[in-house]
């Protein structure tokens, strides 16, 4: 293996293994969001893939239609939630203006964005 090979190796095995140690200490990169009143909440994986759905029976009073409507919308700022996370725990380690990152929908919120003030808060 030539010379800029093995670098190139190198950089990434330490960038994966960096990136390893930053998931096992942030857990589970995940986004979650919930109605006001607290009778859906959602929990997707970075990019949006749902993984958790918990509905009150209060919530079925929406009506199909709008039920749907709600679980469309709190999946949506779950999912921007994840990226703001899963843009947190890589950004140190591919660097915060990695393309890559933004492509894949990894994207910081802004300190001023309503999802971004309950980030962390579960």
């Amino acid at each position: 293996m030539d010379l800029a090979a093995a670098r190139v190796t190198e950089q990434a095995n330490r960038a994966a293994a960096e990136a390893g140690a930053r998931f096992a200490r942030s857990g589970p990169v995940v986004g979650k969001a919930e109605s006001a009143d607290g009778a859906i909440s959602v929990e997707v994986a970075p990019g949006g893939l749902l993984t958790g759905l918990r509905l009150h029976r209060s919530a079925l009073r929406y009506g199909s239609s709008a039920l749907a409507e709600h679980i469309f919308e709190l999946a949506q700022r779950a999912t921007r939630r994840a990226g703001d996370r899963m843009y947190h725990t890589l950004a140190p380690v591919l660097g915060p203006d990695d393309s890559n990152l933004r492509a894949l929908g990894y994207e910081p919120l802004a300190d001023d964005d309503p999802d971004a003030e309950r980030y962390y808060e579960r």
